[in-house]
Formats: structure tokens, sequence, C-alpha cells
């Protein structure tokens, strides 16, 4: 498969997608939202842990 048949290919899947894709409703929004915070929280504190635990073994 050469590059213009690769981009064609490419150009011909990204129009599909935005066919069946549909803006979220404010419901749906939330739950994505409430979901991602969780996901950010939950990141921050393990660093925050991995962070502690490296200041008080001294590396």
């Amino acid at each position: 498969m050469n590059v213009q048949e690769e981009f064609n290919k490419f150009i011909k899947d990204s129009k599909r997608v935005l066919k069946v894709s549909r803006k979220p409703d404010g419901k749906e929004y939330m739950e994505l939202a409430k979901v991602v915070s969780i996901g950010v929280l939950i990141v921050g504190v393990i660093g925050f842990i991995i962070v502690l635990l490296g200041s008080l073994i001294g590396l």
C-alpha cells in the first residue's frame, strides 16, 4: 500500500467516524466529567504518595 492509498483510507475512515459521532447531552457530559475528575484525583494521590515515600526514604 503506497502513501496515497493510506492517506485516502485515513480520510475515508475519518469521514465515517464524523458521521456516526454526536454531541453528548448534559447528563452524559457530567458523568464523563466526574469519571475524568476521579481519574485525575487518583493519579494525583498516587504521585503524591510516591513523592512522599521518596522524601521519607531520602531519595
